[in-house]
């Protein structure tokens, strides 16, 4: 699993734009500025459609008040379910990253085995600050937890 002072791994990500798709190396993405992460094990979950979206929308002045360049959020499904849930339920503070075939969460150590809900293989509930791609602060949630990656945690960590 990365550490807090790992660099980024390099992947492919494909962030959901208002033109659609556009394909990121995570190298280019994260360098640079200071991002918030967050990563929700799937769009238009209940937890992560009723509280952990919502949270970062919300304390998005906050966070960029603190010094946060850029407030991202990610999942494994396609970018088209993420720019969907995002028009829906988010905001343009929030760039989404999908990570359609879990390689960013698998590169990170962050999967989780979601079959048993008919979700497959998925990525962890967790945040991350990335300074210039390296990660400053992690925190990953136990299962069915929703604490330490929300966006209220994030601000006291900054």
């Amino acid at each position: 699993m990365i550490n807090k002072g790992d660099k980024i791994p390099e992947v492919n990500l494909v962030k959901a734009t208002e033109n659609g798709p556009e394909q990121v190396s995570s190298s280019e993405y994260f360098a640079g500025k200071k991002v918030a992460l967050f990563s929700v094990p799937g769009a238009y979950t209940p937890t992560c459609s009723a509280k952990h979206l919502p949270g970062y929308v919300e304390k998005a002045a906050d966070l960029k008040a603190k010094g946060v360049d850029e407030i991202a959020c990610t999942a494994v499904n396609d970018a088209f379910v993420l720019g969907a849930w995002n028009k829906d339920a988010g905001s343009e503070d929030v760039t989404m990253l999908a990570d359609g075939n879990g390689d960013f969460a698998k590169a990170v150590g962050l999967e989780m085995d979601g079959s048993g809900f008919g979700l497959g293989t998925r990525g962890q509930r967790f945040s991350m600050i990335i300074n210039d791609g390296v990660v400053e602060e992690l925190n990953v949630e136990a299962p069915g937890d929703f604490k330490v990656s929300a966006a209220d945690y994030m601000l006291d960590q900054l």
